[in-house]
């Protein structure tokens, strides 16, 4: 068979402007998270003057900022961060719908890769070990795949 494959690659982000919209709210997790995300950006070769970073109550305000930077900024790509524990009442399953629901509906309106890296977990071991403990860091894999997708996006739109 002749089918023609095409993926993602890392190769020249220096012009690439990237959004990292994170949520103060369990700021000891997301923090992690973040200067995770941030550091793999300049490791693969984004410019600081093309990282933008937005702090937002929490994850239910990321959507709403992740929209207006993404028009503002001109970005190719947004990673969305935060932490969302699951606590006693129903409120984690609504913040946990509405944030990916939000993103998903930027990332098909823009079209721009919209990276969810919001946690949603049971406890804060769970998120500790997924913010540069046991279980790795989401912020880093997040920013691989948004710059991985931008790559895609590019190859795809010139044919």
């Amino acid at each position: 068979m002749n089918i023609k494959i095409i993926s993602g690659r890392f190769g020249d982000f220096s012009r690439t402007r990237v959004v990292v919209v994170s949520a103060r709210f369990n700021e000891l997790v997301v923090k992690h998270l973040t200067d995770g995300a941030i550091e793999t950006l300049l490791r693969y070769g984004v410019s600081e003057h093309h990282l933008l970073h937005v702090t937002v109550p929490g994850a239910l305000e990321i959507p709403l900022a992740a929209r207006q930077a993404v028009a503002s900024f001109q970005a190719d790509a947004v990673i969305a961060v935060g932490t969302v524990i699951r606590g006693e009442t129903t409120h984690y399953e609504s913040v946990c719908t509405e944030s990916a629901a939000g993103l998903s509906r930027l990332s098909a309106d823009a079209g721009v890769p919209v990276i969810n890296a919001i946690l949603t977990v049971e406890t804060m071991d769970q998120a500790l070990a997924r913010a540069g403990g046991k279980a790795g860091n989401k912020g880093r894999e997040a920013a691989e795949v948004a710059l991985e997708m931008v790559d895609l996006a590019r190859q795809l739109q010139n044919g």
